[in-house]
């Protein structure tokens, strides 16, 4: 990405926090700064079903996080008097400096920021790493641009890697694979950045530990396993151009409906509202400036065209039904996750709408069970235990393709202090990876008959 366009669109990121992390017990702050350039977060406690959206089109900016009936929203030390006005009381329960960007972010392989978190230069330079120094496991795959490289106005290719122990044919662009496919896709929100992390960490494991350890070689020798770590390139720019203190940029980069959204939203479209299936419907926004802004059209953006473009290419079109009970049929093959943070949870479709249940409930609802059991998470669908959130990646691979589909949301259940966007960057091997990595060996190991394996 240019420099120079990379400062400009900093300068109008909601810039809330940086390396802060949710308080295990809910208090008041004492002296909490006044000053404009002062984050807060607040609890917020909801009564109804409902409340979640009431907030979200209100344009706050509602965290994927849930305590019970307790919700939180990050605003300014004015976002508690808007809050009463909608008829909500919150507590503020920490306050944060507004982070200030950098003059320039470097990119260069290696490169990280916050203690350790790595820059999509690092990202994308390890992936060909993987490939240099194992051709025989690893192949890197450019599948399209980011809306900044579209642009003309500097951006990325977008970058997947197919690891798998390579007989002819395997890591090809066909939907009818010889081995079934297990997908793990990360940082589609920028700002969640273990998620990332826990991408580069699930790669290494596979290339370093095949034929030293007997369940990673079984898996090898019999799955693709298909990685995106960055899923939205230039967000992750803008949340790196804070350097030690992040900005909390959740969209992408199109600041084509909205290019200076001030303190009160940032620009770019979700990402993860974006997508077409039941695009517009709840936990989205029209209004540019919303976190969960769901862009102009149904997969208008070129992350998102261009990643659903892969997956046709990866995955046959299984479900072929059109209805919201219509299921994938029991044989069908491969598994897709997304990750996000930090809500510490498990959720499948759909997540439009948690009133409606898909035709594969009862499997897609067990095998997030079996993951929720070995993280320590809830599962559920998204509006049974955090909040209906339409126009998401998992609901449109599981819609369109049948595709075996979930959200891993990674945090915090045990109290470790590892809360938030940007945990100390040492939570990343001390807490996080020993919790996910047995949940991707459980589901890439089902990924060759997810519906009919969900024990």
């Amino acid at each position: 990405m240019s420099r120079k366009r990379l400062a400009g669109l900093a300068v109008g990121v909601t810039v809330m926090a940086a390396a802060a992390m949710l308080p295990q017990a809910t208090t008041a702050l004492a002296g909490a700064s006044q000053s404009r350039d002062a984050a807060v977060l607040y609890e917020v406690p909801t009564h109804h079903k409902q409340d979640a959206q009431t907030l979200i089109a209100a344009g706050y900016d509602l965290l994927e996080r849930r305590r019970g009936d307790h919700l939180f929203v990050l605003g300014d030390p004015a976002t508690g008097d808007g809050l009463r006005r909608l008829g909500f009381s919150s507590t503020a329960v920490r306050t944060m400096p507004r982070p200030v960007p950098e003059k320039s972010v470097k990119d260069d392989a290696g490169d990280t920021y916050d203690g350790g978190y790595r820059t999509v230069g690092a990202h994308y330079a390890h992936l060909d790493q993987l490939a240099a120094q194992h051709p025989d496991l690893a192949t890197v795959v450019t599948y399209g641009k980011s809306w900044l490289k579209q642009a003309g106005s500097g951006g990325h290719d977008l970058k997947a890697v197919c690891i798998t122990k390579m007989k002819p044919g395997d890591c090809s662009l066909s939907p009818n694979p010889a081995k079934p496919r297990f997908f793990l896709m990360s940082q589609i929100h920028a700002r969640e950045l273990t998620t990332g992390e826990m991408s580069w960490r699930w790669t290494d494991e596979l290339t370093g530990q095949y034929g030293k350890d007997p369940d990673i070689t079984k898996l090898m020798d019999t799955t693709e396993m298909w990685v995106v770590p960055i899923a939205n390139p230039d967000g992750v720019d803008i949340v790196a151009s804070g350097g030690d203190n992040p900005l909390w940029q959740r969209k992408n980069a199109d600041d084509s409906h909205g290019a200076s959204c001030g303190w009160t939203g940032q620009i770019g479209v979700d990402l993860n509202r974006n997508a077409g299936s039941h695009w517009g419907g709840l936990g989205t926004s029209t209004q540019p400036c919303n976190e969960v802004y769901l862009g102009p059209a149904a997969d208008s953006e070129p992350e998102n065209s261009a990643l659903e473009g892969l997956f046709r290419q990866l995955y046959p079109a299984v479900r072929t039904g059109t209805g919201d009970s219509d299921p994938a049929p029991a044989d069908a093959r491969g598994m897709m996750i997304s990750l996000h943070s930090d809500a510490s949870m498990v959720l499948f479709p759909w997540e439009s709408d948690h009133r409606v249940h898909s035709g594969n409930d009862a499997a897609l609802r067990a095998l997030a069970g079996r993951m929720g059991s070995i993280t320590g998470y809830q599962s559920g669908q998204a509006g049974e235990i955090l909040y209906d959130a339409s126009g998401g990646t998992d609901d449109w691979t599981y819609d369109k393709l049948g595709l075996a589909s979930f959200t891993i949301e990674i945090g915090d259940s045990d109290g470790r202090g590892c809360d938030g966007f940007t945990p100390a960057y040492s939570c990343q091997d001390s807490y996080f990876w020993p919790k996910i990595k047995p949940a991707l060996m459980y589901a890439a190991q089902h990924a060759a008959a997810p519906y009919r394996s969900a024990d």
